[in-house]
């Protein structure tokens, strides 16, 4: 059983087993899906199931230690509580995931007229473009 994982879960509270501790370090290979989670999972673990997959990841949000990230209009995918001010970069061609860390919400309470007063706890950001691999395809492809 992963150490980490098993850590992690031990100090939520929450009741440490293989799977779980399974799932949870699957999640920590990046930005995945339910199903990609369920796949990566089964490698090591073939008598798991989907629906412990999706209840596992469910208590894992409530106690705060996943977090559940929309990247596109119809997939949701898990990470490890990220740390605050932390937002994503996503390739439209590839899917691929980058992760940055910006000031955000200070600078949003700063210059922002309508947030001053308001009490920002969180911000998220997802920023949608072309990775240079992708841009490199596609000037190629387009012969330039």
């Amino acid at each position: 059983m992963p150490k980490l994982a098993q850590n992690v879960l031990k100090s939520s509270g929450m009741r440490v087993t293989n799977q779980r501790a399974l799932i949870m370090e699957v999640i920590r290979q990046g930005h995945l899906d339910a199903d990609e989670i369920y796949r990566r999972a089964r490698q090591k673990e073939p008598r798991l199931s989907l629906s412990t997959v999706y209840r596992t990841l469910q208590a894992l949000k409530e106690r705060g230690l996943v977090a559940e990230i929309h990247l596109d209009k119809s997939h949701r995918h898990y990470e490890v509580q990220p740390p605050k001010g932390h937002h994503h970069l996503v390739c439209l061609g590839c899917g691929r995931v980058v992760e940055f860390r910006y000031p955000l919400s200070s600078l949003v309470k700063k210059n922002v007229p309508e947030a001053r007063g308001f009490s920002i706890t969180e911000t998220e950001i997802r920023i949608a473009g072309y990775c240079a691999e992708c841009r490199r395809k596609w000037q190629e492809a387009a012969g330039r």
